[in-house]
């Protein structure tokens, strides 16, 4: 594994686990601290934390172009998530920021990968 794909498994696995270990910090960062049902921080810890930890995990166990292109896919679904919801609900800063680290992970770890 090169440093790049160790890149790419940290930053899944490192901003994965506030979404798992702190979904009420990973809340209130996505101005989600409104929501006080425990559904939400379960939610939050599956789809925003555990999620992008077992996406790490695997790629980093598989330690192949296709495991770490994965990650890469996965994170393009979330930019293209938060691009749809910058056109259709509107544009703030914070979306922007999400937006761009979001493809800043996917992109090159599709491109290096494939």
């Amino acid at each position: 594994m090169d440093i790049l794909n160790l890149i790419f498994v940290i930053a899944s696995i490192g901003l994965g686990g506030f979404g798992w270990l702190a979904p009420k910090y990973t809340m209130e960062t996505l101005n989600l601290s409104g929501h006080t049902d425990t559904m939400g921080m379960s939610e939050i810890s599956a789809s925003a934390g555990a999620l992008f930890i077992g996406m790490g995990v695997g790629a980093f166990i598989l330690n192949t172009p296709a495991g770490f292109a994965m990650i890469g896919f996965c994170w393009l679904g979330a930019a293209l998530g938060r691009l749809t919801s910058l056109i259709r609900d509107g544009q703030t800063r914070k979306k922007w920021g999400f937006f761009v680290v979001e493809a800043a992970v996917s992109i090159p770890a599709i491109i290096y990968n494939l």
